[in-house]
């Protein structure tokens, strides 16, 4: 009788502990500091972008053309 209650004090030890490390707080995020390169590099993307699809429109292409032109644009 011994052994089986304390068998069950174990298990509900080892239950509880487990269930412990999943309330855990995520890591956290990086910092600002780390994010700024990417940020800069999002904002030249977009004025990449941006001037591509305004020489598009200049040449008022539309459609499969277009994408191919905006794709070649901006690889260059």
């Amino acid at each position: 009788m011994k052994t089986a209650l304390s068998l069950m004090i174990a298990a509900a030890l080892a239950l509880s502990a487990t269930q412990i490390s999943y309330a855990q707080a995520p890591a956290p995020k990086t910092s600002a500091v780390a994010a700024t390169p990417d940020a800069a590099t999002d904002e030249a993307k977009k004025a990449k972008a941006k001037e591509c699809s305004d020489q598009a429109d200049a040449k008022k292409l539309h459609g499969k053309a277009r994408k191919e032109f905006r794709a070649k644009c901006k690889r260059s």
